[in-house]
């Protein structure tokens, strides 16, 4: 199974545009957004996959819940948790850095998707792979991660 995950849109349709083109040609599975999605529009893109989304520090509540809503995707406000092929994920923005740091201090997690700072970052703690996709929007460059599941097997793609 293939999982892309994004970050950090900003309500920017055409750079979003941009890596969902990337997601089709790569085949993902299922998508994971890890905040500051921005628009309603960026989560229309998304509409080719189940994509999870969770709200980062420039999201509107409101705005983001009913859009994911009315696309038939899955919201989690700030904080989500999910299983895919037996891999534990959790999936955050990181702005709350307690919160961050205590979803991968526990240990309970095969992967921590987050996003917030733009920078593409993989490491692994403890057990834990920890994974900021970079941003599609203010960074250089722009990028999105792929992960292969059950492995782990991450790759860091230019957008």
């Amino acid at each position: 199974m293939l999982l892309g995950v994004v970050s950090d849109t900003h309500g920017q349709v055409d750079y979003t545009l941009d890596a969902v083109r990337m997601l089709e040609s790569l085949e993902v599975d299922v998508v994971l957004h890890c905040g500051d999605v921005g628009s309603a529009a960026v989560v229309r893109l998304f509409k080719p996959w189940p994509t999870h989304f969770v709200l980062g520090n420039v999201d509107n509540a409101a705005t983001i819940r009913r859009a994911v809503r009315e696309a038939g995707q899955t919201f989690h406000n700030r904080y989500g948790e999910l299983t895919l092929k037996e891999k534990k994920i959790a999936i955050l923005h990181s702005d709350d850095a307690a919160k961050f740091e205590e979803t991968i201090a526990s240990q309970e997690f095969d992967l921590v998707c987050y996003g917030h700072t733009h920078v593409a970052k993989k490491q692994l703690r403890g057990r834990t792979l920890v994974l900021n996709p970079g941003a599609l929007y203010r960074a250089t460059p722009h990028t999105l991660a792929i992960v292969q599941l059950p492995e782990l097997a991450v790759e860091s793609i230019r957008v």
